[in-house]
């Protein structure tokens, strides 16, 4: 006899006690299903993967000289299961007492929570469901339950569990169901028709709260569907109990036409919030709801068909595989916030667009902007050097650091002006569109064409910033040398520089890790922007009371229109400056030394040291070491910014890159055959 963890089958139906509490019993169906689960190592071998009902009518797979039987590809469980109802049948003894615990192990529990609950949240809010599945996941659950659910859950736990039940054919079916043909029929009738109103009233009341009613389509409201579903669903109900179902039919039609009209107006939600904003708890309500409506349809289809068992053979499945998709942290989330990764990155390529240069009039432009920020650095580089010779603790310098970075940032954005290394995080997710086309040889140039422009517009802002940083920080230096009889930046300072951006030191490490800051900065403000529309903050600057009276109408239309364009920028900039100076801060407080590399403040820096320590400083090594680390920075500052941004736009539209290879040849041809249009704009 098979035996699994020191019970074997003889002795789990001897210990069948339809009286023993029904702790004892919820654990003995624990132990039961777990030895129609488990198999020894032997029967592993043989059995291959489970049936997929969804596959039935397909051909079946080439035999070999070493395949199994076609009689041997039943699942273990299933095999299993046929073994206990032959030796049930054998035996009329264990077959009462086995029908025995299950008949009291249901009349004892809640079967309500199992059809209306299993599979959804208490409430409809993500962050709820989150904490509910993490307690699940991390505690222990106890068979002390008259919750039916609860009992599922531990019935129920393996992942193939909804494969073998799927794959329970008819006649077993039949030879399963005679033992229960003394039981009454009505219990599960009647608990199923509870659960649909237990289903119909919390669809209802989501339907008509204001989160999701203003978001829907009104003409898919006009016949008030959520408003009658309660109502059509009693008069169903009411038929069903009576004898006379003359009027079922009907009933049952406009019962069912209420839940697509219900199902039509929820599946308009996330068209409004593609276009006003995203909410991930709004969109876990609308999942809610409808799987609700599907839920329902479920229950409708076994309380309707004159033989149920196959109805209710698929429910169960598929109530299995909803309590084992649920613990599952994962897909919640990687489920609900692609989304709203979709609509970040969409707003991020939407300011991207503005970095992208395509003739020699933006080239040019941004040749300019990218100068006008670069002065500006120039001057944030030597407030950065104020900042550390007034000697502030660790913390409040690297906030006035961060504050620093943050208001030139912000003073070179509000000017029209650029700062390069912005740019990759901005215009990957605008890249990331185009690979939407390249199925087509048009729409693979066009891709092609959008990397040479991409590429440009960087070296452009790159240049344009160091062009102007550099002499800028050293002319000043020289000047006050001149002028004061010293330069700002002292000689201590400038070797403290030459030793710290040095190639040989960490200063590609933490140019890469200032790179997830710039795309970090990125995702922020794309998130700050769908927040900012999503509660029509523009909106209200316009016409709030208050704003109105103080600013007067036009005024206040206008600073409207400002802040909505400008929001993303703003937060970009301000979340980008506070990172560069606190996080290397708040990390030096848990023993990690991260410095912020960024290239154009970095050459800043060295331009200061050059200034402090003369001219001479460039015959020597040190210099040169610390010139091939800026290049490092700014390769990487871009690079590691720019492809997770890609890979972030990749995954949240759902695109695979498939065909690689096509697109690196495409690439590599264009280097061959126009390497100039990587650096220069074409000619008009």
């Amino acid at each position: 006899m098979l035996k699994q963890r020191g019970w074997d089958l003889t002795a789990l139906l001897n210990a069948a006690h339809p009286q023993a509490p029904l702790a004892e019993r919820n654990l003995w169906l624990v132990r039961l299903v777990d030895w129609l689960r488990r198999a020894p190592l032997k029967d592993v071998r043989a059995a291959p993967p489970a049936a997929d009902p969804t596959t039935a009518g397909r051909a079946a797979p080439t035999a070999t000289a070493h395949a199994v039987p076609a009689a041997d590809y039943t699942p273990l469980p299933v095999r299993r299961l046929k073994h206990l109802l032959t030796l049930l049948e054998r035996h009329p003894e264990h077959a009462q007492a086995f029908a025995g615990v299950m008949a009291s192990v249901w009349a004892e529990t809640d079967a309500i929570s199992l059809f209306a609950e299993v599979g959804f949240a208490p409430r409809m809010a993500l962050w709820g469901e989150f904490l509910g599945r993490l307690r699940r996941r991390l505690l222990p659950m106890t068979a002390d339950t008259r919750d039916l659910a609860e009992l599922f859950e531990l019935l129920f736990h393996d992942e193939n569990d909804p494969d073998w039940i799927r794959a329970i054919d008819d006649e077993l079916l039949e030879r399963l169901s005679l033992l229960f043909a003394g039981a009454p029929e009505g219990d599960w009738r009647d608990e199923m028709r509870a659960a649909i109103t237990v289903l119909v009233s919390s669809v209802r009341s989501a339907g008509l709260s204001g989160a999701l009613r203003v978001r829907m389509d009104s003409r898919r409201l006009v016949s008030r569907p959520f408003r009658n579903l309660a109502t059509a669903w009693e008069r169903v109900e009411h038929s069903l109990e009576d004898e006379d179902r003359t009027h079922l039919p009907a009933q049952l039609q406009y019962l069912r036409a209420l839940l697509d009209e219900c199902r039509t107006a929820v599946g308009s939600v996330p068209d409004h919030l593609e276009e006003h904003g995203v909410s991930v708890d709004l969109m876990f309500g609308v999942e809610q709801m409808q799987a609700r409506l599907r839920r329902i349809e479920e229950l409708l289809d076994c309380l309707l068909a004159a033989h149920p068992r196959r109805e209710l053979l698929r429910l169960v499945g598929n109530l299995v595989q909803v309590v084992h998709e649920r613990r599952s942290i994962r897909t919640l989330f990687g489920r609900h916030y692609s989304l709203l990764a979709r609509k970040v990155a969409e707003r991020s390529a939407e300011t991207g667009e503005h970095y992208i240069t395509r003739n020699r009039e933006e080239y040019g432009d941004m040749l300019r902007r990218a100068a006008g920020g670069g002065v500006v650095i120039a001057g944030t580089t030597f407030a950065k050097f104020a900042i550390m010779a007034v000697g502030l603790s660790a913390f409040w310098g690297g906030f006035w650091a961060g504050a620093n970075y943050a208001i030139s940032f912000v003073i070179i954005h509000l000017l029209h002006w650029t700062v390069a290394t912005k740019q990759p995080a901005m215009t990957a997710p605008a890249l990331a569109e185009k690979l939407r086309h390249i199925d087509s040889e048009s729409g693979l140039q066009s891709f092609v064409d959008e990397v040479a422009h991409l590429f440009r517009s960087q070296t452009a802002g790159i240049i344009g910033n160091l062009a102007l940083a550099a002499p800028v920080v050293l002319g000043v230096q020289l000047l006050a040398g001149l002028v004061f009889g010293r330069p700002l930046v002292g000689a201590k300072e400038a070797e403290y520089v030459l030793h710290s951006l040095t190639v040989l030191g960490p200063t590609l490490l933490f140019a890469a890790c200032t790179g997830v800051l710039l795309f970090l900065s990125s995702l922020i403000a794309g998130w700050v922007e769908n927040w900012f529309v999503f509660f029509r903050l523009d909106s209200a600057i316009a016409w709030n009371p208050r704003i109105v009276a103080v600013l007067g109408s036009n005024r206040a239309r206008r600073w409207s229109q400002w802040w909505r364009e400008n929001i993303s920028g703003l937060t970009a900039n301000i979340s980008l400056g506070l990172m560069l100076g606190l996080v290397p801060a708040l990390l030096g407080f848990f023993g990690l030394p991260l410095e912020a590399r960024h290239v154009t403040l970095s050459t800043g820096q060295l331009a200061a040291a050059a200034g402090a320590l003369g001219l001479d400083v460039v015959k020597h090594w040190p210099f040169w070491l610390c010139v091939i680390g800026i290049l490092g920075t700014g390769l990487l500052n871009v690079g590691v910014s720019f492809t997770l941004a890609f890979r972030v736009a990749l995954r949240s539209r759902g695109i695979k890159l498939a065909d690689r290879r096509r697109v690196r040849a495409a690439i590599w041809g264009r280097i061959r055959n126009r390497p100039l249009s990587f650096f220069l704009p074409p000619k008009e």
